[in-house]
């Protein structure tokens, strides 16, 4: 093995000096695999970052699993009262890997403002809410305080307040219907905006306001342990599914279907977005393989012209006794040292990359089609050397059989080559 390192050494450091050939393909095939390095960082730095980011999101609006009346599950609004008194609440023990559940409920109604008016769902929350997922939203202003008496603040989205020409400070009138009361007048509430949040996601910035769940539990006339819905927070989204069941089986209540509840999870509900994140996997594969071919190929020409260039050297080392196996290792240590050449390059240009967008997001999005209005990225160590393993493993494994021709050089007739 020393022989063979030692001799891929001696190339490695004689091609730039003596070969005519072999140099422009050699820079080729390494800027091939730099570039195709770049390109699979970048796929999957976006791919992941973007179905995270978009995940995260979601889930801030609606929580990962929804529990509601069998009546509400498919809706917006709360229609029916659920009790507080749950086995389940305010601490979701029975279930592992519960990280939080909060009580909330919303109704459909209607700004008026002097200019205009505007649909919205006012989301009614409490004390146990989870701020801290809406806080990276919020552009300006604070959020709510329901921690003393019922109040008027709310937050609304910076679209809503462009619509209806609000800012922050300022008071509006929102209709709420009464339900099953005929002509009846609707109720009328007055709030005032102390806070603008901005998400990115066009469904939710159109329609939501938050504030005070008391508010929704008057108009309502329910109790003060009646609330819509509950929705719960799972600490590993990657068990979402799994968790939906368990919840489900921890809060059906066979014995009073009157008060049976129902689950679902944010991947049922908004299944649209979620199948479209799924095309994600596919395009990262793709454009994983394609590269990978890119480089193989360039590898694969830039070997066999090392190979013809060097046939005489292979003549003479097969006569002095050399099998084929030892010299193919000559080789493919010099492909080796190729390939990590690209390697550096690539993934010195790609982390940069990669870290100048999660710093300064410069490369803008469309939240219409993406979400989101910059393009978020992931960064992890180990996806990175996963990449660079698996493009080094298959690179060499691929390599092998363009190797095999050496087998076949005779070395009377490699001595004579010129």
């Amino acid at each position: 093995m020393n022989l063979e390192y030692f001799i891929a050494k001696r190339l490695i450091a004689s091609k730039g000096r003596k070969s005519t050939i072999s140099a422009p393909i050699i820079k080729i095939a390494i800027t091939a695999i730099a570039i195709g390095m770049v390109m699979m960082i970048l796929s999957v730095a976006t791919g992941i970052g973007l179905q995270q980011k978009i995940r995260e999101k979601v889930s801030a609006f609606n929580g990962h699993i929804i529990i509601s009346n069998y009546d509400d599950n498919q809706s917006e609004v709360s229609v029916k009262p659920i009790s507080t008194k749950q086995d389940f609440y305010p601490k979701f023990t029975s279930v592992s890997g519960i990280e939080h559940i909060q009580a909330v409920a919303s109704k459909a109604g209607i700004i008026r403002t002097a200019d205009a008016f505007e649909g919205i769902i006012f989301k009614g929350v409490g004390k146990d809410y989870a701020w801290n997922n809406l806080k990276e939203f919020l552009v300006s202003g604070r959020l709510p305080n329901l921690s003393g008496n019922l109040n008027d603040e709310v937050i609304i989205s910076q679209y809503l307040a462009d619509r209806l020409k609000l800012k922050l400070g300022d008071r509006f009138n929102t209709f709420f219907m009464k339900e099953g009361e005929g002509n009846q007048k609707p109720n009328l509430r007055v709030f005032r905006i102390v806070g603008i949040y901005t998400s990115g996601l066009q469904e939710f910035d159109a329609t939501y306001i938050l504030g005070d769940i008391r508010h929704l539990q008057r108009i309502n006339k329910w109790k003060p342990n009646e609330v819509g819905s509950f929705e719960v927070f799972v600490s590993d989204f990657s068990q979402i599914e799994a968790k939906g069941k368990e919840v489900y089986e921890n809060t059906f209540n066979a014995e009073d279907p009157s008060i049976a509840l129902d689950t679902h999870t944010i991947i049922e509900k908004y299944y649209y977005i979620f199948d479209w994140l799924k095309l994600f996997d596919f395009n990262i594969l793709v454009i994983l393989v394609v590269m990978i071919i890119v480089a193989t190929i360039n590898m694969v020409v830039a070997l066999l012209v090392l190979i013809l260039e060097r046939t005489q050297m292979i003549g003479i080392l097969k006569s002095i006794g050399t099998t084929n196996w030892s010299v193919r290792k000559v080789f493919l240590y010099n492909a080796a040292y190729i390939i990590m050449r690209g390697l550096f390059w690539g993934n010195i240009i790609g982390i940069a990359l990669v870290l100048i967008q999660q710093q300064f997001g410069i490369v803008q999005l469309n939240p219409e089609n993406y979400y989101v209005t910059e393009a978020p990225v992931y960064f992890s160590v180990g996806y990175i050397l996963l990449l660079n393993i698996g493009t080094m493993l298959l690179c060499l494994l691929v390599l092998l059989l363009p190797s095999y021709l050496i087998t076949k050089i005779s070395p009377v007739r490699a001595i004579r080559f010129d």
